[in-house]
């Protein structure tokens, strides 16, 4: 008998499965400052975009277009998110911000439909935040405001300066305000160094506290103790107006205070008082737009930049990197790493 092979049926070719429908909704020209080359390529192999230029304005998307969007791309200038637009976009199941808070765009109706994820790249964009801040705390141990301004009066004659005991990084003492993405990835940063630090935050417990290298206090331990304060807390109604007058009355001569966060959580002529009158110092990354006539223009103590320790440059790429993970986590079917919490909205920016 002679036994023929079985014969094997070729396996079914299935097609990979369809990229989601998608559209790109931020200001005009940040998609390439966002997305580098090889970024953008990889972009397109995750989602179907259902239009090359970006959109800024949901209501300008013709109905049959917006009725098949399943993702929103989001960055910088991102159009409101309201229930007019919901309603222009049936199939809409995440958002996926390539930035940090959505707070200026989404709207509630948004955050009323269980079925919508949100994301974004806050976490991505809290590491520059983080690594600016480490650099000025430590030159804020050093007094370099201080010592620069002398230095330069002085047209560099020795004896200018003379160092006190309170100069220096080695036991110093940091405050930082906040437990937030920004404020845990700081107090990580100082953890090689010989500071000892101090963290105010209502909502983290002190063993949550402690294992990022630093000791939970009242807030008001936090600038009375603080050689450096730095702020971290989320721009939310709750906190807004949190520094007061009492609290900068606190601060010990020749300390520096630290803005990163949002000039809004600040009694800024409470602090303009204090760094005109060259007691304190301070860093304000952010503050309201200053009338070309304040006198913190001219406070040799005070060092002002316009926003920059967030993400600048080549610094986005990794905001879009974060937004590429989301994509490809979605993709699969599964929750996104950084997807937002709809019962922490009210602490979280």
């Amino acid at each position: 008998m002679i036994i023929q092979p079985a014969q094997h049926s070729q396996p079914a070719q299935h097609a990979p499965p369809a990229r989601p429908a998608a559209l790109l909704a931020m200001s005009d020209g940040l998609v390439a400052e966002l997305f580098a080359p090889d970024q953008r390529r990889r972009l397109d192999e995750l989602v179907s975009l259902l239009a090359e230029d970006v959109v800024s304005d949901l209501s300008t998307i013709p109905r049959s277009v917006a009725a098949e969007v399943e993702i929103l791309v989001t960055g910088w200038g991102a159009p409101r998110i309201d229930a007019e637009a919901l309603e222009r976009l049936p199939r809409l199941r995440a958002i996926v911000h390539a930035a940090g808070t959505v707070a200026s765009f989404v709207g509630q109706a948004v955050w009323d439909r269980e079925d919508i994820i949100v994301c974004s790249a806050a976490q991505a964009n809290a590491v520059p935040v983080a690594e600016y801040t480490l650099a000025q705390i430590l030159l804020a141990g050093k007094r370099s405001l201080a010592r620069s301004a002398d230095y330069r009066r002085a047209r560099g004659r020795e004896g200018a300066w003379t160092a006190t005991g309170e100069t220096g990084n080695y036991g110093a003492v940091v405050g930082l305000i906040g437990a937030s993405r920004t404020g845990r990835l700081t107090a990580e940063h100082l953890q090689p160094f010989d500071l000892e630090v101090l963290m105010y935050d209502p909502f983290a417990g002190a063993d949550e506290i402690a294992a990022l290298g630093a000791r939970k206090v009242e807030l008001e331990e936090i600038f009375r103790a603080g050689d450096v304060v730095s702020l971290h807390a989320p721009d939310v109604p709750s906190t807004r107006g949190m520094i007061t007058r009492q609290h900068f009355a606190l601060m010990q001569d020749g300390s520096t205070f630290i803005n990163t966060a949002r000039p809004a959580l600040v009694d800024e002529d409470a602090l303009r008082e204090e760094l005109v009158s060259g007691r304190i110092s301070a860093v304000l990354d952010v503050h309201d737009d200053l009338a070309a006539d304040d006198p913190l223009w001219d406070v040799p103590t005070v060092g002002l930049t316009p926003h920059i320790a967030g993400s600048q440059g080549n610094e986005l790429h990794r905001m879009a990197e974060s937004t590429l993970e989301e994509l490809q986590q979605l993709s699969r079917g599964e929750t996104p790493r950084h997807a937002l919490d709809r019962r922490r909205l009210d602490i979280t920016a």
